[in-house]
Parts: structure tokens; C-alpha cells; sequence
């Protein structure tokens, strides 16, 4: 069995099986990506986050570090600024989360520090994730979550494909320009780009373990992104307004200006890019990965 099929298998939790891909192939660095990411199903189910997303890369560690690999790139969160007092946020804000699945993140940034701190061999990037969205501009990759979506754009675009009937906005009372919810949506590609760039920043002899910012730097509400979702596809996505969901801030956006600087990094796309790769993706695969009707892969 080759290195990716037994990836493809692999729950991290899974400490034998991580240990044979390890055992198979030398890696110079690992991107944590793994771990469940719903802010609304964390509160309801807030074990199964810690088990998941704790106890996975606790192993992660225990793996890496049995085989001599001591380089990471860990996909953080925005969340672990909690309802930020001001913006945009920089990397030295205070950290306090507002749900469990960003106390996830926080902890494990917490690990991550204390394993540098015990071992100077170990070289991390902690990387906060704003909002990603859109797809790759070919249309062949893009999001397919299982079931209804958790997030904006993938639950706009089931809506303009007619796989759900209407948009739920949740909360419109927010102190901002149109009541709704303010984000900084960032490009799954330029998202990629970062993460290139951090990579290469682990070759830097001085990092030891540092953490940025990935976001555009600009703030966008609910409502400006499905004005924009609208004109990109020429679909009307029509609108339920719903209730505040518990966990959700009320303005966040990065201030980029560390990544732009240390990483050399910088997002290209504006949310139009974004709704226009989005569209694409959903209207060459309107039902994602699996077949046509089938919302439950």
C-alpha cells in the first residue's frame, strides 16, 4: 500500500497507523490541516471537538517527533480572538476564545509553544485562518461538505444550484452596516499561497515558533457577499433571516501587514474573485463529488 492510500485512511487518533506513514516516508514538514471546524456544532458537541481535534494532533506530535520531524505549519483560527474589542486584529492581540471549537485551536497553539520551548529543534508556524472561500479557477476543486453546510459560501451556492431553497442569515442586528455579520473572506488560493510561504519560512535558522495572520485585511458582511455571490452568477439567492448563532463575533477582520512583511505574502483576489471561482466550481458540479440528488456524501 502506497504512502497516500494509507493517508486517505488515516484518522490521527489512530496512533499505530500514523506511526507505519511515518515509518514508510521521510517527511521534512508536516501541514496540519485536521480537525473538525463547525463553531455552532462545537457548542452542542463540544466533546467530540477536544477528542477530535486535541487528542489527534497531541498523537501528531508524539508521531513527528519519534521520527525526527520537527517542522510544522498548523492551521489555526481567527477565532482565537474571540469578540476582538477593535480591528483589524494583529498577532499580538489578546487571545480568548467564544467557543470550544476555538479553544481547540488556542490550546493547540498553546502545544505548539511548549514544544518549541522544550525542544529549540522544533520549528512551527501557526497560521490564523480568517474565512476561506471560492475554488480553484479551473472548476474541478472545490468545497463538498457533507450535509448542510455550516458555512456562507458553500450554503450560497447550494441555494444558486437549487439543492436548498433559501439562505439562513444568521442574526441581523449586529451593529454594522447592514445588521449582518462582518468577516474577512480570503481565496482558497491565495489561503494555498500562504501556506507555500510559511513552508519556506521554516528554512529561516531564526524561527522558532511564530504565528500570522492569513486574511485580505478588509471586512465584508453576509450580505455584501451574497450581493456579490448574486451578480457572479446571475442567480437570486433568496434570503430566511434567522437568530444570532451562539459563538459568532460580530466583526473581525486580519491586519496582514506581519505576512506581507516576514512571508512575503499577500492575498491577490477580491471577493468577486472569490463568488466568480465559487460559481464555477458549483455550476460544472452542481452536487459536488457525488451524484446528482445525493446531498449526504
Amino acid at each position: 500500500m502506497s504512502v497516500s492510500q494509507l493517508v486517505r485512511q488515516l484518522d490521527l487518533r489512530n496512533k499505530d497507523a500514523l506511526d507505519k506513514v511515518f515509518a514508510k516516508q521521510k517527511f521534512d514538514a508536516v501541514i496540519h490541516f485536521a480537525g473538525l471546524k463547525a463553531v455552532g456544532e462545537s457548542v452542542h458537541k463540544p466533546l467530540i471537538y477536544f477528542d477530535n481535534n486535541l487528542i489527534g494532533t497531541i498523537i501528531l506530535f508524539q508521531v513527528m517527533a519519534a521520527h525526527g520531524c520537527k517542522k510544522l505549519v498548523f492551521s489555526s483560527s481567527a477565532t482565537v480572538y474571540g469578540w476582538p474589542k477593535e480591528v483589524p486584529c494583529t498577532e499580538e492581540f489578546p487571545l480568548k476564545t467564544t467557543n470550544p471549537y476555538g479553544r481547540t485551536k488556542l490550546i493547540i497553539e498553546e502545544m505548539c509553544r511548549d514544544l518549541h520551548g522544550s525542544d529549540s529543534d522544533w520549528k512551527i508556524i501557526l497560521l490564523r485562518y480568517f474565512n476561506p472561500v471560492g475554488a480553484h479557477p479551473s472548476g474541478f476543486i472545490g468545497e463538498d461538505p457533507r450535509g448542510i453546510p455550516n458555512n456562507l459560501m458553500p450554503f450560497v451556492q447550494q441555494v444558486a444550484v437549487g439543492r436548498l431553497p433559501a439562505l439562513t442569515v444568521f442574526g441581523n442586528d449586529y451593529k454594522t452596516c447592514d445588521g449582518t455579520g462582518v468577516r474577512d473572506f480570503i481565496h482558497v488560493v491565495d489561503l494555498a499561497d500562504g501556506h507555500i510561504a510559511a513552508l519556506r519560512k521554516l528554512d529561516d535558522p531564526k524561527i522558532g515558533c511564530e504565528v500570522y495572520n492569513l486574511g485580505t485585511g478588509k471586512g465584508t458582511s453576509v450580505l455584501e457577499m451574497v450581493k456579490a455571490f448574486e451578480k457572479a452568477s446571475g442567480k437570486k439567492i433568496p434570503l430566511s433571516m434567522g437568530d444570532r448563532r451562539p459563538g459568532d463575533a460580530e466583526i473581525v477582520y486580519a491586519s496582514t501587514n506581519k505576512a506581507e512583511k516576514e512571508l512575503n505574502w499577500k492575498a491577490k483576489h477580491d471577493i468577486h474573485d472569490m463568488c466568480r471561482d465559487q460559481w464555477n466550481w458549483a455550476s460544472k458540479n452542481p452536487y459536488g463529488y457525488g451524484k446528482s440528488g445525493d446531498s449526504s456524501k
